[in-house]
């Protein structure tokens, strides 16, 4: 008998044990406003997946997706103040709040995807990651987002002549809404929710985006002509509350690191199979897609930068990015 009450009482703390632990798991929220399959959604679980592991389940990761949580600007405001810990959003919208920012947001600034990728994986990106740091956030991961461009109801934009009086919807930028007024068309900030049917009722001609955002918000079916000017190669931040980031363990902060680092890779392999299929499916489905001349919508962007790089770090820095090769 006692030899059963010894194995009950021992089965009893193992048990008291195990709920203990499983009642110790820390589950961290992320926000994103694209569907569940997006690249960055994938991504970002495929970050919570590597930290559940590599603390042994002692943190989760639960992703809402489909803006369950809010529009990004929703999000940047929860994140910022910790009422969630995660959020993966496009950098423009703290362009107000984190002047470093800026830099990647200027239109034509980077030459290529390669190129911006050179720029945020090295000093220029750490700059950018520590300014945010003044935010109240702390930028784990740059993830990729393609080229934007501009693609509208009402006809083909071959030059910056055909831009002049349409109606584009932007992000919650300045510096977008500059870029749209310096090509001589009309900015219209709104959710990226509210951009089909705006499109659709005519509150605006069109929007700008990369060619996954048109196609799984099925931008496509109300605006056929896709412009290729790819005025902004834009990355997105993949970011967390500092607070929450501080009160982990100097191991476990090492550990959300190199997990974010890890699903930079997974999410640039799964962003260019996405550019590819949704390109292919848009011009199935109709889209007219066509390439204008750059150098005028370039030409034009002068009074933008101008107007948005005037603090001696940014010129810097505006330099240092076109000086990498």
């Amino acid at each position: 008998m006692k030899h059963f009450a010894k194995l009950a009482a021992g089965l009893f703390v193992a048990a008291s044990f195990m709920a203990t632990a499983a009642s110790a798991q820390t589950v961290l929220r992320s926000s994103d406003t694209h569907p569940d399959g997006y690249p960055t959604v994938e991504a970002v679980k495929y970050f919570g997946e590597l930290v559940k592991e590599r603390t042994a389940g002692r943190y989760a990761v639960d992703v809402y997706h489909s803006a369950q949580l809010g529009e990004e600007k929703d999000t940047i405001e929860q994140v910022r103040s910790g009422v969630i810990e995660l959020n993966r959003v496009s950098m423009a919208p703290f362009n107000g709040t984190v002047k470093e920012s800026i830099v990647p947001a200027l239109p034509y600034l980077f030459r290529s995807e390669e190129h911006m990728h050179k720029v945020m994986d090295g000093a220029i990106g750490d700059q950018i990651k520590k300014a945010f740091e003044g935010a109240g956030l702390v930028v784990l991961a740059y993830y990729d987002a393609g080229s934007r461009s501009f693609y509208n109801k009402q006809k083909p934009i071959n030059s910056v002549a055909d831009m002049k009086g349409l109606k584009f919807r932007v992000i919650q930028s300045d510096i977008f809404v500059d870029m749209v007024a310096a090509l001589g068309a009309n900015a219209t900030p709104m959710p990226y929710g509210e951009v089909y049917s705006s499109i659709e009722t005519g509150v605006i001609d069109g929007a700008e985006n990369n060619f996954p955002s048109y196609d799984t918000a099925k931008h496509f079916e109300v605006a056929k002509n896709f412009s290729l000017d790819e005025h902004t190669i834009l990355p997105e931040v993949f970011v967390m509350n500092k607070a929450a980031f501080d009160k982990l363990t100097p191991e476990d902060q090492e550990i959300f690191k190199q997990a974010a680092k890890d699903s930079v890779a997974k999410q640039r392999e799964l962003w260019a199979a996405k550019v590819s299929e949704s390109r292919a499916k848009v011009e199935a489905a109709g889209a007219k897609i066509t390439t204008p001349d750059k150098q005028g919508f370039i030409d034009a962007m002068k009074p933008v930068y101008e107007k948005h790089v005037t603090d001696p770090v940014l010129k810097k820095m505006v330099e240092d990015v076109q000086a990498v090769q």
